[in-house]
């Protein structure tokens, strides 16, 4: 019952020996969802041994080029090795026109459809199966650039059925359907046994938020109010906050803010500057406001646990 994050890079717009440019893979029982796709991705993924064959569903932040470069080559790759199957891109509108011109001076098409879903200016749901959903939401960087966060939650699971109790009260197997959607059971006799009697509460819902390339704006912890696990950029430190507000970017400090009025359960900063080969200071500075606070670094795996809270 898998529910984890891998890093496949943690830097900025300037890759570092150690840190790749913006990537992640979201594993949402055994569902494989690319977040952004820097420079670099595919060989990210091979080198964490992701199954990125699984992969179905890529989500694009924004069209800079240390969230998208990688996308070409990953998609050129995958058809070579033969992908039949649909791939699902939600993204700026633009992004389809960019890669319709690069396919045409190539001269090229892949082996496979692509499905393109434009992104707008508001919070939405972009994605949803039976098992989890996922919203998109505005941030704020530079104005010519629309920026989207991402929400994925986990729906709500069926309740589990106390075998022994079931036998018990020899409740027949066609019902068991309806106990697990909550429905209490009436003996032939005419009389009832709760459901509570009869199940187990369903392990809490999990989400993850991802939120990357934006100025600090208290009002966007409304997007993504109690959520499990939080992923903020944190591309300078407070000392450069100058820097930040120039770049329509945060700090570790404003990263975590965000996280304490959201009500996250974890926060991880990535997206770091290349300037700091040293990430203690940025830690430090949002530990001090947020304490559940974790750095980021390529090739490391997050998992949520199906009890909430408990990491």
């Amino acid at each position: 019952m898998k529910f984890e994050l891998t890093i496949l890079g943690s830097g900025s717009s300037v890759p570092t020996s150690d840190r790749n440019s913006t990537a992640q893979v979201l594993n949402v029982l055994e569902r494989y969802f690319l977040i952004d796709c820097a420079e670099a991705t595919q060989h990210q993924l091979r080198r964490f041994h992701v199954p990125y064959n699984k992969i179905g569903h890529i989500f694009i932040s924004h069209l800079h080029g240390d969230h998208y470069f990688g996308l070409l080559g990953f998609l050129s790759t995958l058809s070579m090795q033969g992908r039949k199957g649909e791939m699902h891109i939600y993204a700026d509108v633009r992004l389809q026109e960019i890669m319709a011109c690069q396919s045409r001076v190539l001269g090229s098409r892949f082996n496979f459809p692509l499905v393109f879903h434009p992104l707008s200016r508001q919070e939405e749901t972009i994605y949803e199966d039976k098992v989890v959903t996922v919203t998109s939401f505005p941030l704020k960087h530079h104005y010519e650039t629309p920026v989207c966060g991402f929400l994925f939650r986990e729906k709500k699971r069926e309740r589990t059925i106390r075998k022994e109790e079931a036998a018990a009260w020899k409740v027949p197997i066609a019902f068991m359907q309806y106990l697990k959607q909550g429905a209490d059971f009436i003996t032939p006799d005419g009389e009832i046994v709760s459901n509570r009697r009869l199940t187990l509460d369903p392990p809490p819902s999990r989400s993850y938020a991802y939120m990357t390339d934006t100025l600090y704006r208290e009002r966007f912890a409304t997007y993504v109010s109690g959520v499990d696990l939080l992923y903020h950029e944190a591309t300078y430190s407070k000392v450069d906050e100058r820097l930040a507000k120039e770049g329509y970017h945060s700090t570790a400090e404003q990263a975590a803010c965000l996280a304490q009025e959201a009500g996250a359960g974890k926060l991880l900063l990535g997206h770091f500057s290349a300037r700091y080969t040293d990430l203690s200071g940025l830690l430090a500075e949002a530990q001090a406001i947020f304490p559940n606070t974790f750095l980021c670094h390529d090739g490391e795996v997050f998992g949520i646990p199906p009890v909430k809270r408990n990491f």
